[in-house]
Parts: structure tokens; C-alpha cells; sequence
């Protein structure tokens, strides 16, 4: 499935996901059709997820990014990622390797929300403990572009 026309409207579409089909397909130089025949492989492939919009986090109240350690008992990385990946301030939640098993990116209103946020993960079962790193400063946040 990966040839160029196809990452040409996967990159079209990281781009601005409200273009329509027509759009892309003039942009691309290829037909309306191929561009959705293309758009349908990857959905059903699972490449494309979902479509959704990207936010300015700041703008809308989230003044605190953090990144948060786990460190966690008995091999359940998974159960506990999954019960943390269910919670709405947790924008992203990953099995690492090192020190720590889980890391988290979370979004933050308050100084309260967060402390609140790392009381409730202590309390899943197999969190042994947590080391939370505050963001002073966002020098790059960006899901719009293939690596």
C-alpha cells in the first residue's frame, strides 16, 4: 500500500483532513477516484484511524503540560497503561523502556488537576510510584507529518 501517490495523499490529508477528495486529487495529479480508493485501503487497513482536529492546548484553558514516569509491579504495563490511557487528561500513553515502564503526556488547567491526576494513578493497582517532569517550554508538538 505504500507507494507515492499513496503517501502523497496521506501527506495532503496530515495536512488538512478537510480537503475534499476533488482537492487532494488535483493536488496530487491523480484522479477523484484514486484518491478515495486510496483513503478507503488505508481506513480499512487501519493506517488512517480517525479524523480529528489538532488543538492549541493553551488556548483552551490547558496552561500545564506534563510528562509522567510509572513504574509498575508484576508485568501488568499493559492493564495499567490501559486504565490510564481511559483518562481524558492523558494525551498519551506509552510502554517504554528504561527506568520507567509507562510514560505519560498529559494536558493540565490547574496545578490541582494535575496533582489530583497523580493521586488517582497511584491509587491503580501495580503503580509502585510516579516522577513527573513539568513542561516549561513546547519547542515542537506536531502529529501532522510522516517521520
Amino acid at each position: 500500500m505504500s507507494d507515492d501517490v499513496t503517501s502523497k495523499v496521506l501527506d495532503e490529508y496530515l495536512q488538512d483532513s478537510r480537503q475534499s477528495i476533488r482537492e487532494v486529487a488535483r493536488k496530487v495529479g491523480v484522479s477523484s477516484g484514486t484518491v478515495a480508493s486510496r483513503l478507503k485501503e488505508m481506513e480499512e487497513a487501519g493506517v488512517i484511524r480517525r479524523y480529528s482536529a489538532i488543538l492549541d492546548y493553551e488556548k483552551l484553558g490547558y496552561e500545564l503540560t506534563a510528562i509522567t514516569e510509572i513504574t509498575v509491579s508484576d508485568g501488568k504495563m499493559i492493564e495499567v497503561g490501559e486504565a490510564i490511557a481511559k483518562l481524558s487528561q492523558a494525551t498519551g500513553v506509552y510502554n517504554v523502556t528504561g527506568d520507567a515502564d509507562i510514560m505519560i503526556v498529559g494536558k493540565f488547567r490547574t496545578r490541582k488537576e494535575l496533582s489530583d491526576f497523580t493521586k488517582m494513578i497511584l491509587t491503580i493497582p501495580h503503580v509502585l510510584r510516579t516522577k513527573t517532569h513539568l513542561v516549561l517550554n513546547t519547542m515542537k508538538e506536531d502529529f501532522s507529518s510522516i517521520p
